[in-house]
């Protein structure tokens, strides 16, 4: 499975392939946005495209990747010219261990199934359609643009106005819109995907609202990963000591609907298929340390781990020490 990683040195950024220990450059791209659309442009396959573009240029991928060298990593997909132009979103309820989390969270007094674990059923029943059919939708969810999007290495914030920040280790696809609207899978790459889970417990309506936060990506991304069933190991640190950690697996063996699905349900709506775009959407996770209580503070590192993935995604939280204000509208009448 191939795996690039985006670079930047000052003004000056470059595509490279990973060759454990090493990263080595490639030729004539500054970005993957800009590899890719080479590869629709010209009608090449991406893992021959690279290879076509290597050069003899290679990096100590561990100076890199520590944060100890002139080059740093960038998220393994960005739209460089227009951020906004990188659409992130996700899907919920995909995986066993998320809907019973999210019962608990929104579990009422009686007996009656929660709408969430509901959806989850629905799910179940109709995730997996046949060849040429439309199964059921998933739960959809919007999270920001290009500007909500970290590496490796940068923090993930908590803003003043939010009530908690929580990670989600989730795998996410990276897709680029062709000039005729047609998606394309670039590739796949993990994530954290972030989020306010205690302002979304006290009404499962604060959904969308505490999904509108920063998340991160990387640092690769693979071209053509296995995405059976992925291993996955979340592990947080506070001081220096292991806070909490845990693991499950996730991909299409381990969800309630098929990865077909998910995507015909993502870009069935016209305005996600405008030619150019970036999609980067998060396909859901089966383990939350929020389940354990834990309350991540400022200062927690939070490390996750996908088998098959590359290295780490490593990311240490940023609480917000002001307290929030009100926003002001000025009127232009």
């Amino acid at each position: 499975m191939m795996r690039l990683v985006q670079l930047k040195k000052g003004h000056v950024r470059r595509v490279a392939l990973v060759e454990e220990p090493h990263l080595r450059m490639l030729d004539g791209c500054t970005s993957v946005y800009e590899f890719a659309t080479c590869a629709l442009r010209t009608g090449s396959k991406l893992n021959d495209l690279a290879r076509t573009r290597l050069t003899p240029e290679r990096l100590d991928y561990g100076l890199v990747y520590g944060g100890k060298s002139e080059w740093k990593l960038l998220p393994p997909i960005d739209h460089p010219e227009e951020p906004a132009r990188c659409m992130i979103s996700g899907t919920g309820l995909t995986h066993l261990g998320s809907a019973r989390d999210r019962q608990s969270m929104h579990a009422m007094s009686t007996d009656e199934m929660t709408d969430s674990m509901k959806m989850f059923h629905w799910g179940r029943e109709g995730g997996r359609p046949a060849a040429g059919q439309v199964g059921i939708a998933p739960e959809w969810f919007y999270k920001g643009t290009g500007t909500s999007l970290r590496a490796h290495g940068q923090p993930l914030e908590i803003p003043s106005y939010a009530e908690d920040g929580g990670e989600e280790a989730e795998i996410a696809g990276i897709y680029l819109v062709g000039p005729d609207g047609t998606p394309h899978r670039v590739g796949m790459a993990g994530g954290n995907e972030f989020s306010d889970h205690r302002f979304e417990k006290k009404n499962y309506l604060n959904l969308a609202g505490s999904k509108l936060r920063t998340c991160a990506l990387g640092p690769e991304l693979v071209l053509d990963p296995q995405f059976s069933s992925v291993a996955v190991k979340v592990e947080i640190s506070r001081g220096g000591r292991q806070l909490w950690s845990g693991t499950f697996r996730t991909g299409e063996n381990e969800m309630c609907h098929s990865l077909r699905n998910l995507e015909h349900h993502h870009f069935k709506f016209e305005a996600h298929r405008r030619p150019g775009d970036v999609h980067v959407h998060f396909f859901g996770t089966d383990c939350l340390s929020f389940g354990a209580n834990i309350k991540l503070e400022d200062g927690d590192s939070i490390q996750v781990s996908f088998a098959g993935f590359g290295r780490p995604l490593c990311n240490t939280v940023h609480a917000a020490k002001s307290k929030a204000v009100p926003i002001e509208v000025s009127s232009l009448g």
